[in-house]
């Protein structure tokens, strides 16, 4: 890996990749900053606009905008009271403390250097763990490939927030959009109803823009909010000095190794990752007793694990295809968008991609810092805004995208339905992450099961009788699935 550092220089450091780089961190932070909109929205916006550019500055722009909101979420968490992402809601806990106090400078302060170091340890661990899971690529055929996906999509519809069957659905619902069109290895039209339009099948980017921007717009209209928000006084970050920093190191350390841990696991989340951190920093700090009251210990814990996710839930959908979010979803996005396969295979088949990338999600969390200072004021503004004015705005900006990918109506009206669809299935308790992972993941399933099929003539159990990486991938598939159900029959067994 460390031979391809020099490609990867070469393709990251181009005129596309510094502007994806600066614009995109700087995108993501505002973002970030203005509540409910979030990673998954602010990177489904821009997605059709990376289908011009090359394969490593398109994906650096949607890691910046992905590492840049985690970040902003923490301006309008502590200003606010409000955190832009769930992700900083555990930040909101002390960081509105500090503000009511007259000290949001200073909160942003411990939060911005939290979010950069937590960042930058979850890409050196990025840049560690992935040439050693690039090694199972040499142990991988269509048969354990298949393992490798059917795993992916239950970690990540098993953690749907309580809705397991639900997210199951949506997983199923994603795989079927995902057979529309023609036939991987026969070509012959399926589900296209007779509509020449669909022979291509659906247009993803519009599926994604649908699903993820038009649904939270009806979701946010639909609310009937008016008022607008109150922010509080803010004249810049002020940055702690190290004498500040003393005694609170060790804290920084284990939340930064709890995000990070908690990253690589498929499906957990930086929400998770965060109260995780500010609980065991509330345990274990000696300041523990302030937690709640305006305590910078509960920024730094909170900022250092959810920054410190991002770097870790690369680990498995960069060198595994497994996307543990919605977010990570929208990357294989990009990379499936531009031709380039994800998974185990990636790492041999472009080593120079993602060395690009690795090194571009360490520059943008040094990036963090100057453009934070300079972003997160010029953000304030932005949060007075009437929310049904942002909401306008992303809604022209979903329209002009889905029509720029092909120049095709059609992809309005797929757009538009997959928003109304979206909007229905929110509503009725259905989570979008396992709809689009379905997508993502469908083709690759069915060409690595049918392979399979060809391998073994027909004979599906051979899967797990000659092939034992893939017996382990089925059977760690089937635990995922079974766990929540048997932990509610020991609960229920042990009630009196």
């Amino acid at each position: 890996m460390i031979s391809f550092i020099p490609e990867g220089l070469a393709l990251l450091f181009t005129l596309q990749g510094l502007i994806a780089l600066v614009v995109g961190t700087a995108f993501g932070i505002v973002m970030g900053a203005i509540p409910g909109i979030g990673p998954t929205v602010a990177m489904a916006m821009v997605l059709p606009f990376t289908l011009g550019m090359e394969n490593a500055p398109a994906i650096i722009l949607l890691i910046s905008i992905y590492a840049g909101s985690i970040y902003g979420g923490s301006i309008s968490a502590v200003l606010l009271n409000t955190p832009g992402t769930p992700q900083s809601a555990a930040t909101a806990l002390d960081g509105y403390a500090m503000a009511s106090r007259g000290e949001a400078g200073q909160a942003l302060g411990w939060a911005t250097i939290a979010s950069i170091i937590g960042g930058l340890v979850s890409g050196v661990i990025l840049l560690m763990a992935a040439p050693q899971l690039a090694l199972l690529a040499l142990n991988f055929g269509p048969i354990e490939i298949f393992g490798l996906l059917l795993l992916g999509m239950t970690c990540i519809v098993s953690v749907s927030k309580g809705a397991m069957a639900k997210g199951l659905l949506a997983g199923a619902l994603g795989i079927f959009l995902s057979l529309v069109g023609g036939d991987p290895i026969t070509g012959e039209a399926r589900f296209t109803f007779g509509i020449p339009g669909l022979i291509g099948g659906l247009n993803f980017v519009a599926i994604l823009l649908g699903v993820f921007a038009v649904t939270e717009v009806l979701v946010r209209l639909s609310a009937g909010r008016t008022d607008r928000p109150t922010v509080m006084r803010f004249g810049g970050i002020v940055l702690p000095g190290l004498s500040q920093w003393r005694g609170r190191w060790k804290g920084l350390a284990k939340s930064t190794a709890i995000g990070c841990g908690i990253g690589i696991l498929p499906g957990a989340g930086a929400s998770a990752a965060a109260f995780v951190s500010y609980a065991e920093a509330r345990r274990s700090s000696p300041h523990g007793d302030r937690f709640g009251a305006g305590e910078p210990d509960g920024i730094i814990a909170s900022e250092a694990a959810n920054n410190a996710v991002t770097g870790g839930a690369l680990v498995p959908t960069m060198a595994l295809g497994i996307p543990g979010d919605a977010a990570t979803a929208m990357l294989l996005a990009v990379l499936t968008l531009h031709g380039v396969t994800p998974g185990v295979r990636l790492m041999q088949n472009d080593p120079a991609l993602i060395v690009a990338i690795f090194l571009g999600f360490l520059v943008i969390n040094l990036l963090l810092l100057p453009i934070g200072l300079s972003v997160a004021r010029a953000a304030v503004p932005i949060l007075r805004l009437d929310e049904r004015a942002i909401m306008i705005v992303i809604s022209l900006l979903c329209f002009v995208g889905a029509y720029l990918v092909r120049s095709n109506m059609m992809d309005i009206w797929v757009m538009v339905g997959a928003g109304l669809a979206g909007f229905a299935m929110r509503r009725q308790g259905y989570p979008m992450a396992p709809l689009v992972v379905g997508m993502i993941l469908g083709p690759p399933l069915e060409v690595s099961l049918r392979q399979g099929l060809i391998i073994t003539d027909g004979n599906i159990l051979r899967f797990a009788s000659e092939h034992p990486i893939a017996l382990v991938l089925f059977t760690i598939t089937a635990l995922v699935l079974l766990w929540p159900a048997a932990s509610a029959l020991t609960a229920r067994l042990r009630r009196p």
